[in-house]
């Protein structure tokens, strides 16, 4: 076994191996609810964390927190150690950074609302076509003038003004009604409620962060808080995710063939990612995946069933680790069919039998050999990690948290200027400017009861920016993918 190799599980003194030079080709944890996916995910981030590689995981239940502190001694790794060859075994914890969307039990995650862009945004909000239309017009609107939409009072301003001058708008951007823009501005009431707001700000989350070597030369294992994130606001959780899968794929250069991943990314309760996404977002999420391996990036999807990833985006997943599913109704039993289909046979395992047998701790499992083939499904023991099981308490996170090398870098917002404050400023110089003609007015119709001729700000801001809208300010940026923006 090669340093860049992880003993996934195994039986009877066979070992399965997950190669590093295979693990950009991404893969699947599958299984119902307590089989052992979890820590199925923390063996996995371990032996990455070995070889070198830094591992972004999002941790849905709080239980991989565990992963930062030695196990402990007992008789079922010692067992599972009798049967599964493990050179080098020894409890330890690994190097952990956390991160939180709220910055309550991790260094606050953040990026922008230009940064996310207009598809995956009108995704979070459950937009229909014409109410995306319109969104996507506020965001020509706002690359064209150089206006950074920042945070969602940026975006809330931008929205004000194209309701206030749709009738300007409609022949360069179609038509913007107050309907549509009302719809969005709704959504965006949601996430305030949600409490998602915190996502969208600066400091923006840098990329380089989540790419750490320790001393040692083992891969720090970024681990984000999603607990409250997937109970108040799943959406989200998953536009988070497809946001930094975007960021990877577009900043990343080609990595071409090496013997381990540069960064591995695992996304738990992965259907979130997939549930109500419309088929021009599932097409470019399947591009995405496809491509980013090219870059040194393996994405893992851990789930309850194979079912709820595309087909078209799990045929590309190299790995396949498949935990005990039940067969309660007709519909788990086609669920079965599916999984089975999915593996290369192998002699001596009835896929179809055996997944409804397997026990906690235990799986079906086909890695790709050294040429990039599945090989055949066999039954294994999961390897026992050698950090430990279940979550690290609130002292000991925020120990780690105090010592992080991350301490402060984000701990406090940044609201530099943006669209929200270049609007307001060419809104105060449209009355600064209009003051002088309004007194020369008054002054010639001194006879005459004066009424109330000064332009008002929201006049001004929108006289303002509809001349922006002819100007050349700025220089547009470009999109990628999934409509992040490029850095140039």
């Amino acid at each position: 076994m090669a340093t860049t190799d992880i003993v996934v599980g195994g039986q009877n003194g066979v070992a399965v191996l997950q190669l590093g030079a295979m693990s950009n080709r991404h893969g699947l944890v599958a299984g119902a609810t307590g089989t052992g996916k979890t820590v199925t995910l923390q063996v996995l981030a371990e032996g990455f964390s070995r070889m070198g590689v830094p591992v972004f995981a999002a941790d849905v239940k709080g239980d991989l927190s565990g992963i930062a502190a030695p196990g402990k001694p007992n008789k079922e790794t010692e067992r599972r150690l009798g049967l599964i060859p493990r050179e080098g075994y020894q409890q330890r914890g690994y190097p952990v950074a956390f991160w939180d969307v709220y910055g309550a039990s991790g260094h606050p995650v953040r990026t922008t609302i230009s940064e996310v862009g207009p598809l995956l945004l009108a995704n979070l909000l459950e937009l229909n076509d014409t109410q995306s239309g319109v969104l996507y017009a506020a965001f020509r609107i706002a690359d064209e003038q150089g206006l950074l939409l920042l945070d969602l009072k940026d975006l809330k301003a931008l929205l004000e003004w194209m309701v206030d001058n749709a009738s300007d708008l409609r022949a360069s951007y179609g038509n913007v009604t107050a309907s549509s823009v009302g719809a969005i501005q709704r959504g965006l009431l949601v996430l305030e409620e949600q409490g998602a707001d915190k996502l969208f700000g600066e400091p923006a989350l840098a990329l380089a962060d989540l790419m750490q070597v320790d001393f040692s030369g083992n891969g720090v294992v970024s681990l984000l808080d999603a607990t409250q994130l997937v109970q108040k606001a799943p959406r989200v959780y998953a536009a988070l995710l497809l946001w930094l899968l975007s960021e990877l794929f577009e900043d990343l250069p080609e990595a071409g063939d090496a013997e381990k991943p540069k960064l591995v990314l695992f996304f738990d309760e992965a259907h979130l990612l997939f549930n109500g996404a419309p088929k021009p977002l599932l097409d470019k999420i399947e591009q995405v995946v496809r491509l980013i391996r090219s870059k040194g990036v393996g994405v893992y999807f851990v789930t309850q069933s194979p079912l709820d990833i595309p087909q078209d985006v799990v045929g590309q997943l190299g790995l396949k680790i498949q935990h005990a599913l039940r067969a309660f109704t007709p519909k788990d039993r086609q669920v079965i069919k599916a999984v089975a289909q999915g593996f290369r046979e192998s002699a001596g395992v009835d896929v179809e039998r055996v997944v409804t047998e397997l026990e906690t701790g235990e799986a079906l499992v086909s890695a790709l050999d050294a040429k990039g083939s599945p090989r055949p499904v066999s039954r294994a023991l999961m390897a026992p990690p050698e950090s430990r099981i279940g979550p690290i308490d609130t002292a000991e996170r925020a120990q780690r948290i105090s010592r992080s090398p991350f301490r402060g870098k984000y701990d406090q917002g940044i609201d530099r200027e943006s669209a929200y404050e270049k609007l307001k400023a060419r809104a105060d110089q449209e009355q600064a400017a209009a003051r002088p003609a309004t007194e020369q007015r008054e002054t010639r119709n001194a006879t005459v009861k004066p009424g109330p001729t000064r332009q008002t700000a929201g006049e001004a801001l929108m006289t303002s920016a509809a001349r922006a809208i002819g100007s050349s300010l700025g220089r547009q940026p470009i999109r990628g993918v999934l409509g992040s923006l490029l850095r140039r």
